[in-house]
């Protein structure tokens, strides 16, 4: 993994964020046009064939992130950093603290969340990761209240390919809100196994690196695990976030993120512990939200 420090990741944002923005932009519309970025759902997003999964507000947060967001963060001592990740998503076993945030001792932001899903399985959740980004309205069943823009770097959802490598190797670009804070983030997708993951059958790995959709610059990483309980599946989500780096930019995505309404102000790259507090939040209201319809949307939609 490559690593930047947060200073050179700052430096990069005014010249790798315009500079390729505004340079790739006649290129980049030469053959297709930006989606827009809105709130809630259009009118002709309620002619889609899935409206009817449409919720007008995200479900609240499950009580165990509600107490979590209202106390102190994690002490660093209690905080594994983020090279120990493979062990504290073990097929088995849990963390003393399943669901918190706070700063690791190298300093590195830490968000935990854990998300019990009655009904839902790993291979529901497969599925989503390669079904929901290719339009917002599609990204606006998750978290109605602060989705507003999704697209793929390649369009694989009708491709005759299992559902993990419809998402594996592909970049997601979404527009939210991470508590009050518009993000415009490239996740970019990668093997679990690869990195060192153990992905028994049954159980999922949802593992991504985090960063710009302006700059080339990595933020951090994301890893949600999906494994079977009586009655369902729970999901154990980790975030480490500050952890930097760089990615090959994409000039047409940039140029449509400036577009459609870029930040680009450098305190965006620097993901502190007021954006861990609020990622528990979202995250934890994301996760309980769509896990309430997510083996219907499945059943209805899967191939």
């Amino acid at each position: 993994m490559s690593r930047l420090s947060r200073r050179a990741a700052l430096s990069l944002f005014p010249a790798g964020a315009l500079a390729l923005g505004v340079g790739g932009a006649a290129a980049a519309r030469a053959d297709t046009q930006p989606q827009v970025r809105y709130h809630g759902y259009a009118a002709a997003d309620w002619a889609k064939p899935y409206a009817r999964f449409m919720a007008a507000r995200t479900r609240p947060a499950p009580d165990p992130v509600l107490v979590a967001y209202a106390g102190p963060p994690t002490p660093a001592d209690r905080i594994p950093e983020f090279a120990s990740l493979t062990k504290g998503l073990a097929p088995t076993g849990y963390f003393p603290i399943e669901t918190g945030y706070g700063k690791t001792t190298s300093g590195a932001s830490w968000v935990a969340v854990h998300t019990l899903m009655p009904g839902v399985t790993a291979a529901m959740w497969d599925w989503w990761f390669g079904w929901h980004s290719i339009e917002a309205a599609r990204y606006k069943l998750w978290h109605p209240d602060a989705h507003m823009f999704a697209e793929l770097a390649e369009d694989r959802t009708n491709a005759p390919i299992p559902d993990r490598q419809k998402y594996v190797g592909n970049i997601s670009y979404v527009d939210g809100y991470i508590g009050p804070k518009l993000q415009q983030l490239a996740i970019a997708f990668e093997d679990p196994v690869a990195h060192g993951f153990t992905v028994p059958p049954g159980h999922t790995i949802v593992f991504g690196r985090v960063g710009s959709s302006v700059a080339p610059t990595d933020l951090g990483w994301l890893a949600h695990q999906v494994r079977p309980i009586p009655g369902g599946c729970e999901m154990r989500s980790r975030f480490y976030l500050d952890i930097y780096g760089l990615h090959t930019p994409n000039p047409r995505a940039a140029a449509d993120a400036i577009e459609r309404g870029a930040s680009v102000d450098p305190a965006d790259l620097v993901l502190g512990l007021d954006v861990a507090r609020n990622l528990l939040m979202h995250c934890g209201q994301e996760m309980h939200h769509l896990a309430g319809f997510l083996p219907a949307i499945h059943q209805a939609f899967a191939r």
